[in-house]
């Protein structure tokens, strides 16, 4: 029975990976690590935020269906949970780091009934809200405060790594660890991005995503720390495998890189995410070691949805049948005829109404319910918020949802994302088509509640 060890990062970009064509050497280990075993280049959250996402990491159910669809909230009794489901099978099982899965019990200690099953703990609900960057704290199994020295990614992996140091004088017993980073998400206590003292004069000035240089928002503030963050994890993820190797346990674990969603830097709304964008939603995805080394590079529409029933596959685990997310182990191995053709996402929080979106490897399409939802799981009806072409503007300047020319897309697309509602048992519901102009391109970007960008055209 092989080890498995999900690191995980919070708001982290898919364009921060050197694979997906960053230039200024953010993911040297991650590059490497991932070419050796298998990537998933267009991996999408199906939930840009932080509490659902990870309700869907856990459960491998859609944020609607597993009783988070928006952060405050607690995972379903009757939900599948992988913890579970792993400690069943003989596991032990691990949880370091970002929990924000407990509801009304605060911002740092879990109680033991609210953490899913996990048997060893070491974890904050919002590590953003309770610590700082050179003051990380978190709890014990026992809901003992421990604070940790150093730099806090560098010390949330340093106690990962002496869980890893540990687990191997009993090799006989495989564990499940997820370690939960807080970085490169912003700190909320004062709205920054606090890299090592430092490390943020090393990317200023220097390469920028498109969307950020044309939309602005935060990131002349923030990218460089931004970036001096990823390096940082990046540095950590280097540091654990090493221990894996030194502790002989590097052949019989799976290591899986994920991130929970994106960061757009305030562009497309006041926030950071909760859009349906490329910059909110699309993550790096990769899976390396025992059963995953040489699987190439994939462009199917993986989700953290599909972590789940991954993880359990690789496992030997039978996928309990209320898990909505798929196993990828079949489309590594060129079987891919039962796999949907698109990613399907839910998003809006909080004050925010609902919407959901598709996207193909061509297509982003996403609709909106009106104002007076904002807050819950779905809605009755939903109006057209944006079509792009990922093919021809991968950065998303131009919405195409009142292109009369592209009215057969969103015919089209309108049918699939309805059809992919009522899969997973959303109520009855209705899509009102946008109106249409022979305008090709709306260059404004608009979403209930929020600020409006506007794009100049070229």
């Amino acid at each position: 029975m092989r080890n498995i060890i999900v690191f995980f990062t919070d708001q982290q970009r898919w364009d921060t990976l050197g694979l997906n064509g960053n230039p200024l050497g953010l993911t040297p280990h991650f590059d490497r690590l991932a070419r050796s075993g298998t990537f998933f280049r267009e991996a999408v959250t199906p939930q840009p935020v932080c509490g659902p996402a990870r309700a869907c990491l856990q459960t491998g159910q859609y944020a609607t269906t597993n009783g988070v669809h928006r952060n405050g909230k607690m995972l379903k009794p009757d939900a599948p949970k992988l913890a579970e489901l792993f400690s069943e099978r003989g596991y032990r099982t691990a949880y370091i780091g970002k929990w924000h899965l407990s509801e009304g019990t605060g911002d740092g200690p879990v109680p033991r009934e609210n953490r899913a099953g996990y048997q060893d703990w070491l974890a904050a609900n919002c590590v953003e809200l309770t610590s700082g960057p050179y003051s990380a704290c978190l709890w014990d199994a026992d809901n003992q405060r421990v604070d940790l020295p150093g730099y806090r990614s560098d010390a949330v992996t340093d106690a990962a790594i002496r869980y890893i140091a540990g687990r191997a004088a009993t090799p006989a017993e495989p564990y499940l660890l997820f370690l939960s980073h807080l970085e490169p998400h912003h700190q909320n206590t004062d709205d920054s991005y606090p890299p090592p003292h430092g490390l943020e004069h090393d990317y200023k000035g220097r390469w920028m995503p498109m969307d950020l240089q044309a939309l602005g928002g935060s990131s002349a503030r923030d990218w460089a720390g931004y970036c001096a963050m990823v390096k940082r994890l990046d540095d950590g993820l280097g540091r654990l495998m090493d221990a894996l190797e030194s502790t002989g346990q590097a052949d019989r674990t799976t290591v899986v890189f994920i991130s929970d969603h994106g960061c757009h830097f305030k562009t497309r709304n006041d926030e950071y995410k909760r859009s349906p964008h490329e910059s909110s939603i699309r993550v790096p995805f990769a899976i390396w070691g025992a059963g995953w080394n040489g699987g190439g590079e994939h462009r199917c529409p993986a989700s953290l949805v599909d972590l789940a029933p991954t993880l359990l596959d690789t496992a030997g685990i039978p996928i309990p049948p209320a898990m909505q997310g798929r196993s990828l182990r079949p489309v590594t191995r060129g079987d891919s005829s039962h796999w949907p053709e698109e990613s399907f996402i839910q998003f809006g929080d909080g004050n925010l109404p609902p919407g959901r979106a598709l996207r193909t490897s061509r297509w982003k399409y996403a609709v909106v319910a009106d104002e007076q939802t904002a807050g819950q799981a779905d809605a009755n009806l939903y109006r057209e918020m944006c079509l792009y072409d990922l093919r021809a503007d991968p950065y998303e300047f131009d919405n195409l949802i009142h292109s009369a020319p592209h009215t057969p897309v969103r015919e089209d697309l309108r049918r699939r994302l309805l059809r992919r509602m009522r899969s997973i048992d959303e109520p009855q519901t209705a899509i009102v088509p946008a109106a249409t102009t022979q305008q090709p391109t709306q260059r404004t970007i608009d979403y209930p509640n929020q600020e409006r960008v506007s794009v100049k055209s070229a």
